[in-house]
């Protein structure tokens, strides 16, 4: 049987490396993963009691349209119902979006290091993928709107970027929104937006209100602490939101994920204190870098790439060998870099301690 030519190029996505896996492979009985942007405090308290009293439902099928979830969601954010999509993680909304919209030969614009998972799908409805250098880490606008053309369909800002860390002001969207052609549907993908602290992060509920060719996404994934669960959402305008919708698949969030994140999104305490806890973690990172005299592009999600000047690969290794797993630069695109999540407080003091040793054993590079 052979695939269909769309898909035989493409990689498989490598996540981080498991913290079992590392235990085994290294013989270590304490280790630390900042490797895949997860919530290092869990999740609200409320989602334990939540999934509990789920049990007793257990063979019972989903509702296949979320509900519940919806109403919540939608009260928290100030929009209606018919302008939610729910998908196991924001991952699937973009699958979903790559199957609604586009077909071969169509093409797509997107930075040329982002998350890899937009144009994994564009290519595998058969579209073009257009990459457009990044600047400074940081979505370059006015070059991605000189690459849309009538053969664009669909251009994604990852805000703030995975994996830099960078962020697009609200002023620098809004100046793209207003020249981007009508037929030109706008992704924001903004996973990481609930640990913005800047005051000057897009307002993409306004711009949806806006403009019927934009939509955000986000996720219960990253500061919800639902990793696990999968579940994530696009908010957009009802008449892009039910185009999605014919081609979501019934039943693709679980009871179980519905529940946590229903538990979850009302407790905003939880929420406001791991941002509180991201910030002063990542102003620790910042000063130990400056000492270090390392350069890390500026963070706005819970995530944070800086440059050791070191191959990157070997710089992952030595922190590996210590039980620290983060994601080495030389996977991303980044041969000297590597991207690290904020921990808690006693996390990021051993991940630094540990990147003092492994730069002091590593040459830096020619």
């Amino acid at each position: 049987m052979k695939p269909k030519q769309t898909i035989v190029h493409l990689p498989v996505y490598q996540p981080g490396k498991p913290i079992e896996e590392v235990k085994r492979e290294l013989g270590l009985t304490e280790v630390i993963k900042l490797a895949s942007n997860e919530n290092p405090f869990g999740s609200s308290p409320n989602v334990k009691a939540a999934l509990e009293a789920e049990i007793a439902n257990i063979s019972l099928y989903p509702d296949g349209g979320a509900v519940q979830l919806s109403e919540a969601v939608a009260q928290s954010l100030g929009v209606a119902t018919n302008q939610l999509i729910f998908g196991a993680g924001s991952d699937e909304v973009i699958l979903m979006l790559a199957r609604a919209f586009l077909v071969q030969g169509d093409e797509t614009v997107m930075a040329s290091h982002t998350f890899p998972q937009y144009k994994h799908n564009c290519e595998i409805e058969g579209a073009v993928s257009i990459e457009v250098p990044l600047i400074d880490g940081t979505h370059d606008l006015d070059g991605m709107l000189a690459a849309i053309t009538d053969k664009t369909k669909i251009v994604w800002i990852c805000n703030p970027n995975n994996p830099t860390g960078t962020m697009n002001t609200d002023a620098e969207i809004k100046a793209f929104l207003a020249k981007v052609p009508a037929h030109v549907l706008v992704v924001l993908d903004e996973a990481y937006c609930e640990y913005n602290t800047t005051g000057q992060f897009p307002n993409s509920i306004e711009l949806i209100g806006q403009y019927r060719n934009v939509i955000a996404l986000r996720t219960f994934s990253k500061i919800y602490g639902l990793a696990s669960l999968r579940v994530g959402y696009g908010i957009g305008h009802p008449d892009v939101i039910r185009s999605i919708n014919q081609v979501r698949e019934p039943f693709n969030t679980s009871r179980f994920a519905q529940a946590a994140a229903l538990a979850a999104v009302k407790d905003q305490d939880f929420i406001t204190s791991c941002r509180e806890a991201n910030t002063a973690g990542l102003q620790y990172l910042n000063e130990q870098f400056a000492q270090l005299d390392l350069h890390a592009f500026p963070a706005h999600g819970n995530f944070i790439m800086v440059n050791v000047g070191r191959p990157a690969a070997d710089v992952f290794n030595g922190l590996l060998r210590r039980g620290i797993i983060i994601r080495g630069g030389h996977m991303l695109g980044f041969p000297t870099s590597i991207r690290v999540t904020i921990g808690s407080r006693e996390q990021n003091e051993k991940f630094i301690a540990a990147l003092k040793e492994v730069l002091a054993e590593v040459a830096v590079q020619a």
